[in-house]
């Protein structure tokens, strides 16, 4: 669950959709065997099946300390996505400075991912329950999201809407 307080991040309805977010960018088994994500190199994975049958093995790449972004290259994926949003190293600098952070700690990510929500104006409309049009503003920020151009594996608006529920989110009806 994201670290940040309802109070500071906006309310529950936005909460929920970071821990959505966090579950739609990194599987249940890597969220579960990491520090929920928050300390996750890209390229992390559960165990696998293979479409010839069998399993990949689980790979869990980990950073060890919060004090910066990591700025690890994956070169098989040309990213450096790290933490719990998988945030690229290029706009840590940045994000830090503007709201002061002193860290890439759990609670810098969670306030970094509020702020990239704010700025594509899906924070008043996740407060609002307007949860497909937060994702749509949202796309072009996470590859798992629908709607991005990013050409990799989008996660469905109905499996995100059954996940932002179960994380406590309310959607607007009508």
């Amino acid at each position: 669950m994201a670290r940040i307080s309802a109070e500071v991040a906006g309310g529950a309805n936005a909460i929920a959709l970071l821990d959505t977010v966090a579950r739609s960018e990194i599987d249940a088994w890597t969220l579960a065997n990491s520090d929920d994500g928050y300390n996750v190199l890209v390229g992390s994975h559960g165990p696998t099946r293979k479409s010839c049958g069998g399993e990949f093995a689980p790979a869990l790449l980990t950073f060890p300390s919060y004090e910066t972004h990591p700025n690890v290259l994956n070169r098989a994926l040309d990213s450096t996505a790290a933490g719990r949003y998988q945030l690229l190293h290029r706009w840590f600098a940045p994000y830090a400075k503007e709201l002061n952070l002193p860290d890439f700690s759990p609670l810098s990510q969670d306030m970094i991912a509020i702020q990239q929500i704010r700025e594509r104006g899906a924070l008043e409309l996740i407060q609002h329950g307007q949860f497909a049009m937060a994702i749509a503003a949202c796309s072009n920020i996470w590859a798992s999201l629908p709607g991005n151009s990013y050409g990799q594996h989008e996660n469905s608006l109905a499996s995100l809407a059954e996940i932002y529920k179960a994380c406590g989110g309310q959607i607007a009806v009508g």
